[in-house]
């Protein structure tokens, strides 16, 4: 276990070897900018593809749709305490992939309307996605951040020694295709916003994920 953080006071926050962790401000940032999105972009251009209506609806999907929140703290925090390098490439990644996709949002403000009025089954899954879709809103969806963090995910996890082998690659792509499929099979994304969120990405990976892969030198291992 590398101890990074042993002896480490509030005061030595403002360390170079501890400056990393203001990337957790990200958040911050992140959840204002949707919300000011939300409020004041009106949507005009609606998403949607003849793809789409082949899509099926399963509400089964919530299941590694609600995965990808607790995916996306185990990441940030595994590599926050193990694997600095890679916590920097990862929040890298989401506020390089953000800002662009923010942008997106205001230049070409978007909406898709495919979510369904009545479903055919009732469970506790349809209740689930139905609570989802109370709050979580149909705007701003083209490209789809749970796509783009999906696919930085990917792109971390790739990259952090114990899970770069078979087994690592294996599971972590089948998480990230899971997640791309919930998206449309709930009815939150069209398939546009699914290709858009992979292109972004694949965009952006080499100027942030092929740079040096040097560990932190202000570290020691103990």
């Amino acid at each position: 276990m590398t101890n990074y953080y042993k002896g480490m006071k509030l005061k030595d926050i403002t360390k170079p070897q501890y400056r990393h962790i203001f990337f957790l401000f990200f958040w911050v940032a992140y959840f204002s900018a949707y919300a000011l999105v939300e409020k004041l972009v009106v949507p005009k251009y609606d998403i949607y593809c003849k793809l789409d209506d082949l899509i099926p609806f399963c509400e089964f999907f919530i299941i590694p749709y609600v995965l990808w929140y607790f995916l996306l703290a185990f990441v940030s925090l595994y590599t926050l305490f193990f694997d600095i390098p890679a916590f920097k490439k990862f929040y890298k990644f989401l506020i390089a992939t953000c800002i662009v996709t923010f942008a997106i949002y205001i230049i070409f403000p978007n909406e898709q309307t495919l979510r369904q009025a009545t479903y055919e089954r009732d469970n506790i899954f349809v209740d689930i996605v139905k609570f989802l879709h109370g709050f979580d809103t149909n705007t701003n969806v083209f490209p789809s951040m749970h796509v783009i963090f999906s696919v930085g995910m990917l792109f971390t996890m790739w990259s952090v020694k114990p899970f770069n082998n078979v087994w690592g690659r294996l599971v972590s792509i089948l998480l990230a295709i899971s997640v791309c499929l919930a998206t449309v099979c709930l009815d939150q994304h069209s398939i546009l916003d699914v290709y858009s969120g992979i292109g972004l990405s694949v965009l952006v990976f080499p100027f942030i994920f092929l740079g040096s892969n040097k560990k932190n030198k202000n570290f020691k291992k103990e």
